[in-house]
């Protein structure tokens, strides 16, 4: 065997493979510090490593570990912010809830419920109850005053017959004695049943709706019958 091949065999035997450790990509503080050390005690005794240049890496390794420190205090912050929200949220269980949402919930046989909150006194307000897309039934509740209005359906539909048991969108439009356009804001409300963490932050459980804190617009003791 010549010189060659037996370089070949080393170099062969020594390439790494695709199970070998690969290093953390990331320069935290501990990695920083090692570099630097080791550029110290490697550095030709002849010429030492310029100060000013020294300097300006302590103060990057100061840096760095401030930014660490900073995040860490930030992540408790975060942590401690989502503990508290979790414990407001369950205090929440057993009142009643206003939350925004354009969807209602028909159970067959049982009127179901929802409101509509007008910016200012409308002339003309109609409810369009839809399914997929499509208008099934008009719900008209005529003058009305600003603020919150209640309506019912009872699951019939225009074109006759009763809708299954399922969620309908709700759409409204109200206009004022000019005929401009008022605000409108569909609402309704429940009791808070329960509150789920599920999806990382907490929702309210009000009836089959899960209801986000940012969806609540007031929250009432509950009367006592």
């Amino acid at each position: 065997m010549n010189v060659q091949d037996l370089v070949n065999q080393t170099a062969a035997a020594n390439r790494p493979s695709t199970t070998d450790r690969i290093g953390n990509k990331e320069l935290g503080k501990d990695e920083f510090l090692k570099l630097m050390l080791a550029q110290l005690a490697n550095q030709d005794p002849t010429q030492p490593q310029d100060s000013q240049a020294f300097v300006a890496q302590l103060a990057q390794f100061s840096s760095v570990e401030q930014l660490e420190n900073a995040n860490q205090r930030l992540d408790d912050i975060l942590l401690a912010q989502a503990s508290n929200t979790q414990t407001a949220a369950t205090s929440l269980v057993g009142n009643e809830a206003s939350y925004r949402t354009d969807q209602l919930n028909l159970v067959a046989g049982q009127p179901a419920r929802s409101g509509v909150w007008l910016g200012s006194d409308a002339s003309d307000v109609k409810v369009t109850i839809l399914e997929a897309g499509r208008p099934v039934h008009t719900v008209n509740l005529g003058t009305q005053a600003a603020g919150h209005v209640e309506f019912t359906w009872d699951g019939r539909r225009d074109e006759g017959g009763t809708s299954p048991s399922g969620n309908y969108e709700v759409r409204v439009t109200a206009t004022d004695k000019k005929g401009d356009p008022v605000s409108v804001d569909t609402r309704t409300h429940g009791m808070v049943q329960g509150v789920s963490f599920e999806n990382g932050y907490p929702e309210l459980l009000i009836g089959k709706d899960r209801v986000a804190m940012s969806q609540i617009v007031e929250i009432n003791q509950r009367s006592n019958p």
